[in-house]
This record gives C-alpha cells, sequence and structure tokens, in this order.
C-alpha cells in the first residue's frame, strides 16, 4: 500500500555555527527554497509549513555546553508535535532542515507516535557524535546523534526521560568521511554499539548489500519502524557544495538514490529528514533542483493518487 507523504518544514539554524563573518548560518531558507522547486506537487504530499526557531543566542559560544542549548531543546520539543501528529496520521513524515539538531525533534516526535523502541539510519559525511567536551565549535550539528542516544551532559541528551531517543544497538551511520577529524566523536561509536558502515567500507560492500546490511538492523523486530536522517554533504561535493562542511569523495545522485531507495520504501520506514543544504551557498538554486529531484525518486511512489497535496501556512510555531 502506498503512504501518502506530509511536508515539515524545519526552517532552524540555530544549531549550528555561524558563518565565518559571524552572522547566523542561513539553513533556515531551505525548506522554502526546496519548496519553489515544486517539492510538494512532485511528491502529491501535503504541506504543514515551516515552524520557524527562536533568534540565535549564542552567537559567542558559551563555556561547557551546546550553542542554544535551551532554544534547540524548545524547537525540538515543537517539531516532535507536527512529528507525532502526521505519524498519528497514518503519513510518511519528509522534515526539510534546518541544520542536524532537527533530528532530536523527529525522533521525540517518533517516540511519542510509538510506544516502543524505534531505529534510526544516519547518511552524513560526519559521525556527528562528539561530546559538549569535544566539539570543535560547540553547535548540537556536531554531536547531535551522541544526544540522540543519550551520550553527554545536557538536557538534549534526555528529551525522552531517563531513556535516549534511540539506542546506539539501533543505530546504523551510513557513509561518513571524516577520519581525519576526530573531534566529531567518531572513536566512540562502538562504545555505545552504534554501527558503523563508512563510505570506504560502503563501496567495498556494494550500495545495495551497505543498504540490505542496515535494514536486518533497524527493520527487525521487536522496533517499532525507524527514521532516516539524510546531511546533503553525504554528497560528492562536486554535486552539492552548497554545505558547511563538504568532504571530499561521497556518492553522486544515482548513487545515493541506490542506496537509499530500499531504505525509503521499505514499509517500516515512518519518515526522513533532510538537513544542512544552505541557500546562501547556491545562489543559481542547482542544489535545489538537484535535492528535490533525489527526493522525487525516492518518495514519489509513496504518494497516494487520492491525496492531493495541499499548501501549508508558514507558522511561528511555539520555538
Amino acid at each position: 500500500m502506498q503512504t501518502p507523504v506530509t511536508i515539515i518544514g524545519a526552517a532552524t539554524s540555530i544549531g549550528i555555527r555561524p558563518y565565518d563573518s559571524g552572522a547566523p548560518r542561513r539553513l533556515d531558507l531551505a525548506p522554502g527554497t526546496l519548496r519553489r522547486h515544486g517539492l510538494a506537487e512532485r511528491l502529491g504530499a501535503d504541506d504543514l509549513g515551516d515552524l520557524a526557531a527562536p533568534p540565535y543566542h549564542d552567537l559567542v559560544r558559551p563555556e561547557g555546553r551546546p550553542r542554544n542549548e535551551s532554544e534547540v531543546l524548545e524547537y525540538s520539543q515543537a517539531l516532535a508535535e507536527r512529528v507525532s501528529a502526521t505519524l498519528n496520521r497514518g503519513r510518511f513524515a519528509l522534515v526539510l532542515g534546518g541544520d542536524c539538531s532537527v533530528v532530536l525533534g523527529s525522533l521525540l516526535g517518533l517516540r511519542q507516535a510509538r510506544s516502543g523502541p524505534v531505529g534510526l539510519v544516519y547518511l552524513d559525511a560526519h559521525a556527528d557524535f562528539a561530546s559538549p567536551a569535544e566539539s570543535r565549535t560547540g553547535s548540537v550539528a556536531s554531536m547531535c546523534l551522541a544526544l540522540a542516544v543519550g551520550r553527554g551532559d545536557s538536557p538534549l541528551a534526555r528529551l525522552a526521560g531517563s531513556d535516549p531517543l534511540v539506542a546506539g544497538r539501533d543505530v546504523v551511520v551510513l557513509g561518513r568521511r571524516d577520519q581525519a577529524e576526530d573531534w566529531y566523536g567518531q572513536a566512540a561509536l562502538s562504545d555505545w554499539g552504534v554501527h558503523d558502515i563508512g563510505d570506504a567500507e560502503m563501496r567495498r560492500a556494494g550500495l545495495t548489500q551497505t543498504a540490505a546490511a542496515a535494514l536486518q538492523v533497524v527493520g527487525r523486530e521487536p522496533l517499532e519502524g525507524f527514521w532516516i536522517h539524510l546531511d546533503a554533504d553525504l554528497l560528492n561535493p562536486a554535486v552539492m557544495p552548497a554545505v558547511d562542511s563538504p568532504e571530499p569523495g561521497g556518492p553522486g545522485l544515482d548513487e545515493l538514490a541506490e542506496l537509499l531507495a530500499p531504505l525509503a520504501r521499505h514499509p517500516r520506514a515512518l519518515g526522513m529528514e533532510l538537513t544542512i543544504y544552505d541557500p546562501l551557498l547556491d545562489p543559481d538554486e542547482t542544489g535545489a533542483g538537484r535535492l528535490v529531484e533525489l527526493l522525487e525518486r525516492l518518495l514519489g511512489s509513496h504518494s497516494a493518487t487520492n491525496h492531493p497535496p495541499s499548501r501549508g501556512v508558514a507558522s511561528g510555531g511555539k520555538a
């Protein structure tokens, strides 16, 4: 059975470091830019509009805690409400970020909509597993996966109470290329039971086989479904330069579609997010067009023909 898609705009940059100029990054513009390329129409999707974020507070890195910690916490709770409501309507949630910190709100919404444990496939050029002390920037985006599994002395690591948002053993990291940058906390992945398949290993095994290996982890009982995180910097910078921390190498669009298709189309896949695309680094919007093409290839078949698209009105929400 086809699952209709609902788009949720997570228009936030509060989880990422500022530009070198000191100004906040404008990843909050990404959902609107992707919409201009007809994403909702091409997916036949409902669109809830944008959840706006509070102003950027910690332009100077605070000591001992993540940047904008309380703002990210509040935003995660508000995003969770939209994700949970979407899943409870029986729809596939497509969250358009925004920075990587949106994975916290997405997973919280998933937990609120399901009574049992869930899985996560994390496709990213970086591990994003730093502790607040290890992070080079203090950005939640550099530590969001660690926070999701409960690593780190921060309220963001306890969004679901005493349990983490997702157990490390139920997480698969795919495609990272950050071996030379130990400040992303990748050395701790195995300590937390996270399944780590880097870019080189993924290519040796083959993309289809890698997707199958991931599904063996996140598609199993007793998990009640899984979420997909896709960071645009997973793509080769020649294809997608409009990201804050590009890494050499990585898949092209066709390769990424081959890897993602078995995951996004799996019956236990409940939602997906796209993060880190920066429209200010993409003046002719070529990158936006490529990302929309990718999403259409992956999710176009999700949209049932009897669910016409609807346009949401941008909202400030409670953040």
